[in-house]
């Protein structure tokens, strides 16, 4: 007669999870002076209680210099405030840009700089679409050779092969100096090639698109072919130059595979699929980046790109990596993140900057209960005085998105607009998010134009 052990395994099993709830009672516990969390086997599946707020009292001041027109946003809204001086490093110059636009058509760019938050185009896809249906333009826009998200990025389709990939966020076997503004730079293979595919099941406007570009650096000769829709290849050969290089086709292109024939001592960085006028956006992701990495990219390398795709406005997000559980002092990030916004000045003197301030962000306290992280706030506060002191744009994502305890709300909606990291939005966070971004974008243009034909009138 065979043995019974599942009423064994039971018992087991119901005495693990009475221990477990007795040690619930357990006073908390601290070792090498962090306080460990105490266990509670139901906090994943508890919803959370009511957040408690942390007193404005203990955040630093907020700027002195006080944002233009900020008395004129409209209730429920999260305005941007701009802090731009005589250099109009704000949304002013963004603005006059859609204006242009309306007169001549020229493509209009934005260049999202951002961590994991954005990557595989959360977020940007949206924000993206959303512009180009307003403003026009088509195409996903810049794509780096490779990427680790090409298999569920779902605005654009990415093959690759044949490449060395190197990044500013590698440890080892890398050389600063060679940095495109992306953060990265691919070295070939013969016979390396990357192709781009347009979609249409996730975002409109990205099925086809006028122009596609690839972008490198070399120094000796180099020849490279291109087929565009599956059709026959066109070859030709660069002689090296001190300048950035791009081959470009244009037409109806649905599809661009670019080949390497032959490389001396070529270094490529990206390929883009773009329209030749109305709204072009560039996501430029960088998983685990604080932003000051950008810091590293050459000045002149920077130019070069300007050249190629002088930027309008250029938006900055970070922060997810830099927010801790017990962080409130940022005076030395912000300071770093002051080089880099100067940097980025120095080498796009025409563009307006945006900062987006870090998001919602929650983590267990040691009762196990969820909870906005203490520095998140602090975080804000200071990202907003950069803005201030740099006399650029700032747009508060914290409060757009409902201030403390909104990103476990995000989380718990049905359906989920947040990962339950309670750190990162998915596509469909990222589609609510940039429905607000565009609004205040949109809502600050009119403010603009009211603001211009008063001005206009005057006598």
């Amino acid at each position: 007669m065979e043995k019974n052990s599942l009423k064994y395994t039971g018992l087991l099993a119901f005495i693990v999870w009475g221990a477990l709830l007795l040690m619930h009672l357990l006073p908390s516990i601290t070792m090498g002076g962090r306080v460990l969390r105490r266990v509670d086997i139901l906090g994943d599946v508890r919803r959370p209680s009511k957040p408690v707020s942390e007193p404005d009292s203990l955040l630093p001041p907020p700027p002195k210099v006080k944002p233009a027109f900020v008395d004129t946003c409209r209730a429920g809204m999260t305005c941007i405030e701009d802090y731009s001086d005589s250099t109009m490093r704000g949304m002013t110059r963004f603005y006059q840009a859609l204006d242009e636009l309306a007169k001549a058509p020229r493509p209009v760019r934005i260049a999202y700089f951002g961590d994991s938050f954005i990557e595989a185009d959360i977020l940007t896809a949206d924000l993206r679409e959303m512009l180009q249906q307003k403003y026009g333009g088509c195409g996903v826009g810049f794509v780096t050779i490779t990427s680790m998200t090409s298999g569920f990025r779902p605005t654009v389709r990415h093959s690759f092969s044949g490449w060395q990939s190197h990044s500013v966020m590698d440890s080892v076997f890398f050389d600063r100096s060679k940095l495109g503004v992306s953060g990265h730079y691919f070295i070939p293979n013969t016979g390396a090639y990357v192709e781009l595919r347009g979609q249409k099941n996730y975002a409109s406007r990205l099925d086809t698109c006028q122009r596609a570009s690839i972008f490198f650096y070399n120094r000796g000769t180099t020849t490279l072919s291109v087929r565009v829709n599956r059709g026959e290849a066109t070859t030709e050969t660069f002689e090296p130059i001190d300048d950035l290089q791009e081959m470009t086709v244009e037409g109806n292109i649905g599809s661009v595979r670019w080949t390497v024939e032959s490389a001396d001592s070529t270094l490529f960085y990206g390929l883009a699929m773009d329209g030749t006028s109305g709204i072009v956006l560039d996501n430029f992701s960088l998983r685990g980046s604080s932003g000051l990495s950008l810091r590293s990219v050459p000045v002149w390398m920077m130019r070069e790109f300007n050249e190629q795709r002088p930027y309008d406005l250029i938006i900055l997000q970070y922060g997810l990596n830099v927010a801790t559980e017990r962080g409130r002092n940022y005076d030395r990030y912000i300071a770093g993140m002051q080089t880099t916004v100067e940097h980025l000045k120095e080498a796009f003197p025409q563009a307006a900057i945006l900062v987006v301030s870090v998001g919602d962000r929650d983590y267990k306290t040691e009762e196990g209960e969820l909870r906005t992280m203490p520095g998140i706030k602090n975080l804000v506060r200071y990202q907003q005085n950069l803005a201030a002191d740099e006399a650029v744009a700032f747009w508060n994502m914290f409060e757009a998105m409902g201030g403390e305890g909104s990103m476990a709300e995000m989380v718990h909606a049905k359906p989920s607009l947040a990962n339950y990291d309670y750190t990162h939005i998915n596509f469909r966070g990222g589609k609510y998010l940039a429905g607000l971004l565009y609004e205040s974008l949109i809502y600050g243009k009119e403010q603009y134009d009211r603001r211009r034909a008063y001005y206009e009138e005057e006598p």
